[in-house]
């Protein structure tokens, strides 16, 4: 929480600039194309995260397919997870997010800029139908972002069980799956200071429909868990 105050704190003079326009650009999607919504977030966000004393440190985007239509399978660690990712990835980006943070002043109207989904996870039958939505713009080219976990973990870098459902919609659709590796991502905004802190965000190796195939939704989960997991404590084995 310190460290939210200290942001806004910094960039007090600018907010209300950066809401217009992310709201004004966000009702226009028809005049600002995609990536040029992405990429106007994108500073916003890389000033917030270096005046906000955070190193965001990117490894493996070179591995994200050239062409759009994929999604990424972060784990979640906190408030600070999209900051990190949108950070350090190129690509312009949706994101599914639980529907009670959908009405929050500045989340959505970042949401509408990302052109997000808002998910109420109590409500199966609505998930399905934001699954199939998400399926059929996956399939028109748009990537996406959606935490498999459904819930932030509260054990820091170790992994929750991530839930099999989360994943039909790339199978549905066919689309590379990007495992990505979140490391330290709930300092920022968990631990009260504003000492300067490093996250890490390791986008994995593309599993393609070629490789999937064939295999069942817990399955494809319980991979893409065991691939991030062993690059967390790889990363943090070495930084010992």
């Amino acid at each position: 929480m310190n460290r939210i105050v200290y942001m806004v704190l910094r960039h007090l003079l600018i907010v209300p600039y950066w809401f217009w326009k992310i709201d004004h650009m966000g009702k226009r999607p028809d005049q600002y194309p995609e990536q040029e919504r992405y990429d106007y977030l994108r500073n916003i966000i890389k000033t917030i995260n270096q005046n906000g004393r955070v190193t965001v440190r990117g490894y493996g985007e070179e591995q994200l397919p050239k062409e759009n239509g994929f999604i990424l399978f972060p784990n979640h660690q906190g408030f600070f997870d999209m900051l990190a990712i949108i950070d350090t990835c190129p690509k312009p980006l949706g994101v599914i997010i639980k529907k009670e943070a959908a009405n929050w002043i500045l989340v959505k109207q970042v949401l509408r800029l990302l052109g997000g989904i808002p998910m109420d996870r109590s409500d199966i039958r609505a998930a399905m139908e934001v699954i199939k939505e998400m399926t059929r713009q996956v399939k028109e080219g748009k990537n996406y972002v959606i935490f498999p976990e459904g819930t932030r973990s509260r054990k820091g870098n170790e992994l929750l069980e991530f839930k099999a459902g989360t994943f039909k919609s790339a199978i549905n659709a066919g689309c590379p799956i990007i495992p990505v590796a979140l490391i330290n991502s709930f300092r920022p905004f968990d631990i009260s200071s504003i000492k300067k802190e490093q996250v890490e965000v390791h986008y994995l190796e593309p599993i393609y429909k070629e490789q999937y195939i064939g295999l069942k939704t817990r399955e494809i989960a319980d991979l893409v868990h065991d691939r991030i997991q062993t690059e967390i404590d790889r990363c943090i084995k070495v930084a010992k």
